[in-house]
């Protein structure tokens, strides 16, 4: 008996050294998938030249794994911008408890939460604006573009090879984009999904255009170059039609912020005159009546002012 109990016994001391090594060695090998996934992650988000070290990196890998982090890391891929979701969505909460203070000491106490929102809010519209800006610009170089691979190919090159040639000669938002789409080429990609990629990074009429004749001439075969010089006209023109488009609703984007920006200087000089009149008016049902349905009028106005001044061209 003696000798069976310390054989199970030893058999139970071995048996729990395995567990704990098992548990040990899956631990770290978990950790170093998810670095490594993190670090590629930031690889295909950033740009090259981004050589300063991230911050946040815990709270960047657990976002990443969440939906609010994919969508955030889709924006930030088509903004081109040096940042990793953990660092938008840390700058962002700062952004917002700041705006929380400051409405809650400048105003009253009921409008810190907006003001927290309204900082929310801003954080992304600031990632669409910058996605907007990169498509802008993307899009003035797209007759550049056009005419490169039209070049490329009439000189006998393949377009996988154009594209790579056009990706070193042209400058950023296009070259960036471009390097992309050649590197996906190089790990074994096919054309038209690196290519539809890249439409669905930058979504525009013009690059939709560009990618399906790029992607239909490479399955059928065939000449592109005529398709490309008629195709580079059409561009040439329709980028100084937006350029006289965008220049004549200058002035009613430049209104559509002018009257909020009226609304709340007038509750800072209201604040400011009479110490104490939000405080007061936010405690009776009245007053919260009044200044829901002032907000709510700030904001109908500025959506309908938006949304006369977006003319797709």
């Amino acid at each position: 008996m003696s000798t069976l109990a310390l054989v199970a016994t030893g058999a139970a001391l071995l048996s729990a050294v395995c567990a704990v090594a098992g548990v040990h060695v899956y631990a770290s090998g978990r950790a170093r998938h998810e670095d490594l996934v993190g670090r590629l992650a930031q690889l295909e988000t950033l740009p090259r030249s981004a050589g300063r070290r991230r911050g946040f990196r815990r709270i960047d890998r657990r976002l990443r794994g969440t939906s609010l982090g994919r969508r955030i890391e889709r924006k930030l891929s088509a903004t081109g911008l040096g940042l990793t979701p953990g660092e938008f969505f840390v700058y962002m909460v700062a952004l917002s408890a700041v705006l929380w203070f400051v409405g809650d000491y400048l105003l009253a106490a009921l409008f810190g939460p907006i003001a927290a929102g309204i900082g929310i809010w801003t954080s992304f519209a600031f990632l669409n604006w910058q996605q907007r800006k990169r498509i802008e610009a993307f899009i003035s170089q797209l007759p550049e573009l056009s005419r490169t691979i039209a070049n490329a190919t009439q000189a006998g090159l393949a377009l996988r090879t154009a594209l790579a040639m056009a990706a070193d000669e042209l400058e950023n938002p296009a070259g960036a984009e471009l390097r992309r789409v050649a590197d996906q080429l190089a790990v074994g990609h096919s054309v038209e999904d690196a290519l539809g990629e890249l439409a669905d990074r930058l979504p525009s009429r013009e690059l939709g255009v560009l990618v399906s004749t790029l992607v239909l001439s490479n399955k059928a075969g065939g000449s592109v170059v005529a398709s490309l010089r008629n195709l580079t006209q059409t561009l040439e023109e329709r980028k100084e039609t937006r350029r006289e488009v965008r220049t004549q609703l200058s002035q009613v984007n430049a209104t559509a912020f002018i009257i909020p920006g009226m609304g709340l200087a007038f509750l800072l000089m209201m604040s400011q005159i009479w110490p104490g009149v939000l405080d007061k008016m936010t405690s009776t049902p009245a007053g919260l009546a009044a200044l829901g349905f002032a907000l709510f009028l700030y904001v109908l106005g500025f959506v309908l002012i938006r949304r006369l001044g977006k003319i797709e061209v």
